[in-house]
């Protein structure tokens, strides 16, 4: 189970309550019960294009990815879908990316990332203003991956090499959306047994975000097909 709440000092006194297999996202008001919440009455405008991005060192071959992928076909067929390979070099990934998303509906888009995918979801986001949701997603990956400067291989096929150049450092310090405020709805999903990223330091760059905080898990979100329906239901898929 999962609790979704406002980001640590909000202000708000409301807090969300979903549930694995649950249909419905409810909003509780202080002293109810989240055994029977409120439904919320949704006035959103509904996502036709969807974009997903991967981590370092992953790709659309990534389970989430593919899991992703896989409930859009066979829940919202209608929605476009796009997970791209992006490159290595941060700079060449959003360029890619922009240009890839250049002629989508920017009032019925959005946009998935995990891990590095949700600090570049962050900064599509803002030049989009467009919904986001961010699976575990890396705070500030100029910082943690200056150790992986060199030859690297991909999770999914190691046969394939790239090199992750010093440059590449300040390009993500170029694209860090901290200092801004978000530029549209938020969704958080993240686990506090990620043991590569620190779980606190995720809940607190997304103040205002709705958040999923799940006691356990990992990296990888194992469990990301549970909230799948979550996710949809948040961005308010076609």
């Amino acid at each position: 189970r999962g609790n979704i709440g406002h980001g640590a000092g909000s202000k708000t006194s409301r807090r969300t309550v979903w549930r694995p297999g649950a249909h419905t996202l409810c909003l509780c008001q202080p002293g109810w019960s989240s055994d029977s919440p409120a439904p919320i009455t949704f006035c959103l405008m509904t996502t036709t294009h969807l974009l997903y991005l991967h981590g370092f060192r992953s790709s659309p071959s990534s389970a989430k990815a593919r899991q992703t992928a896989a409930h859009v076909a066979a829940h919202h067929p209608s929605v476009t879908f796009w997970c791209p390979h992006v490159p290595p070099a941060p700079r060449a990934a959003m360029a890619l990316v922009a240009q890839g998303i250049a002629r989508w509906p920017r009032h019925s888009m959005a946009v998935i990332g995990s891990s590095l995918g949700g600090f570049y979801a962050s900064w599509v986001a803002q030049h989009a203003g467009c919904p986001s949701v961010m699976l575990n997603p890396a705070v500030d990956p100029a910082r943690d991956l200056a150790r992986y400067i060199g030859e690297q291989t991909s999770w999914h096929d190691p046969s394939e090499r790239f090199y992750f150049l010093p440059e590449y450092i300040e390009e993500l310090q170029a694209l860090d959306m901290r200092a801004r405020l978000a530029a549209a709805r938020e969704l958080a999903l993240i686990a506090k047994g990620d043991e590569v990223l620190d779980w606190r330091e995720m809940v607190g760059r997304y103040p205002q975000a709705e958040q999923v905080v799940l006691e356990g898990g990992d990296h990888a979100l194992g469990n990301y097909g549970d909230y799948l329906p979550l996710v949809s239901q948040f961005l308010q898929l076609a």
